[in-house]
């Protein structure tokens, strides 16, 4: 076990205050959070369209990575870019057709929508395929391939005489260096970033909760109409300062600098629901060491949580100087932190500071930010307008949040004949007269009532006086939750679940945004 190098009262109040201004400035303007889920959400538009070449594979398109962990950093200058990391998971796809052959056909229609959108030359790495934005959006979107293999998953875990919690999320992804990449076979590469995701909300649920209620009620807003990536945990604001302070170290020696992956893992094992940026450091760099195990042959061993049969650290065996690297890491950051949080004095505090952040963003955190007010508006801009329409109806059971229901799939079809096509949340506009389904789960144990809430808004349901905005009572099924309606009105709509039991309600979605054009 390590040793506790900082006490709690080694922390300055400035340099708390500082720290929390120092993670605001490292983190990714929200408007960048915008444009990288309009980004996938195209990707996954133009895969799921009616001439894709994958559509019947059921193309399923979701962010992993540092975006979807809320812990992307800001680059160190205005010539770097942001990399968006994307998972292209071919539902309706089996271990029938090689890595390669997956690899190739995702890589078709990636040169497909490039040529479309007048980008650059795909680019093709190890795993993924790369698209590169040349319209000054500053990003790289790296697509991985992949379909469904949680009973693959289980059954290696079986194999060795383990289990996990997690499995049912888990794929099989290309890799162009596996031995049997060319091959058909059983023996593909596999990851869980779904599962990982989840893992990851669970070290901080408690702390995220509290701060998505305390921004609700500032915006008088419902929790649900917060966006999961406004709300910041010191939990995964330390972990941005450590990525930074990280890349500053080893700016000269980026192939031993410690990888995301592991500096992630160990400050969520590490992290105790420490509530500043300040603490949440200090317990995540006296802690995170103790969860490095060793195997018989004194190797460390650092398991994936989702996949106890992956070590993160297997690299440090064949590359000993990595290992070396993130200790001497570990030294350093321990050591500077305990020189930051014994500060008091403005100067000192942003001298220190650039050892985690470099000048220009230390400097920036040293003004105290004047922060105003929250409002529904600059919480949720695009659906601010209805979130607070006259006509959108107030809920009237009393709220006790007891679990979650989740609008997890929507499609349209024209006249009912054609081929189910998925859709997301403020997405491309969509035409008229196209029947929607919509597909909901819940958590909440049955029995119970599920309510649906259609908020429509502009001229064309005005005048047909048709802007809705009460509650239409469901239908409880087996298995998801359904409602379907359809296109009629120009404009932009919201459609939200309710879940009611015993009078209360327990549970709701959040608005689903449909775009009419």
């Amino acid at each position: 076990m390590s040793t506790n190098l900082l006490t709690p009262a080694s922390i300055t109040l400035a340099s708390s205050a500082y720290l929390e201004r120092l993670a605001q400035e490292l983190d990714v303007p929200p408007s960048r959070y915008e444009e990288a889920r309009r980004r996938f959400k195209s990707v996954g538009e133009w895969l799921c369209r009616e001439e894709s070449t994958l559509k019947d594979l059921e193309p399923d398109v979701y962010v992993q990575g540092s975006f979807k962990l809320g812990i992307p950093i800001r680059p160190v200058n205005e010539d770097e870019h942001y990399d968006v990391d994307l998972v292209c998971e071919l539902k309706a796809a089996t271990k029938a057709m090689s890595q390669q052959r997956l690899k190739e056909l995702l890589g078709h229609e990636m040169k497909l929508y490039a040529k479309a959108h007048g980008m650059k030359q795909v680019g093709e790495s190890r795993r993924c395929w790369t698209l590169d934005y040349a319209d000054g959006a500053q990003f790289h979107l790296d697509a991985l391939p992949a379909i469904p293999d949680a009973e693959g998953q289980r059954r290696v875990l079986a194999s060795r005489g383990l289990t996990n919690t997690w499995s049912d999320t888990a794929i099989a992804i290309t890799d162009n260096e596996h031995p049997r990449y060319r091959e058909v076979s059983d023996a593909w590469p596999h990851s869980n970033p779904r599962g990982y995701t989840e893992w990851f909300r669970s070290r901080m649920r408690t702390v995220f909760e509290a701060r998505r209620n305390a921004m609700a009620l500032e915006a008088r807003a419902s929790v649900e109409d917060i966006p999961s990536y406004r709300v910041k945990t010191p939990l995964q604001q330390g972990i941005q300062v450590l990525k930074r302070h990280r890349d500053l170290m080893f700016a000269d020696d980026p192939t031993d600098k410690p990888i995301s992956v592991i500096l992630t893992t160990l400050s969520a094992l590490a992290y105790q629901s420490e509530p500043t940026v300040a603490q949440a450091l200090q317990g995540i760099l006296a802690r995170m060491d103790s969860f490095i195990q060793y195997d018989a042959q004194g190797f460390p061993v650092i398991l994936n949580p989702t996949d106890p049969a992956e070590n993160f650290a297997d690299r440090w065996r064949q590359y000993p100087k990595r290992r070396e690297a993130f200790f001497t890491w570990l030294h350093r950051a321990r050591a500077d932190l305990k020189e930051l949080t014994s500060q008091w004095e403005p100067k000192v505090l942003m001298e220190t500071a650039e050892r985690f952040s470099g000048r220009r963003t230390a400097v920036l955190a040293s003004v105290p930010a004047t922060q105003g007010k929250r409002t529904l508006l600059s919480l949720v801009p695009r659906a601010a307008a209805l979130l607070s329409a006259p006509h959108r109806q107030a809920p009237t059971w009393p709220a006790v949040r007891m679990g979650h229901v989740r609008i997890d799939k929507a499609t349209w079809q024209s006249n009912g004949f054609s081929r189910p096509m998925r859709f997301y949340s403020d997405s491309q506009p969509l035409r008229k007269n196209l029947d929607l389904k919509f597909e909901a789960h819940t958590d909440i144990p049955a029995p119970y009532d599920v309510y649906w809430q259609v908020v429509n808004s502009g001229l064309e349901a005005t005048q047909a006086r048709s802007l809705r905005g009460g509650f239409n009572k469901g239908t409880v099924g087996v298995g998801s939750l359904v409602y379907r309606d359809a296109t009629a009105y120009t404009g932009t709509h919201t459609l939200e679940c309710f879940i009611v039991k015993n009078g209360l309600l327990v549970a709701r979605s959040g608005v689903f945004v449909v775009n009419i054009a």
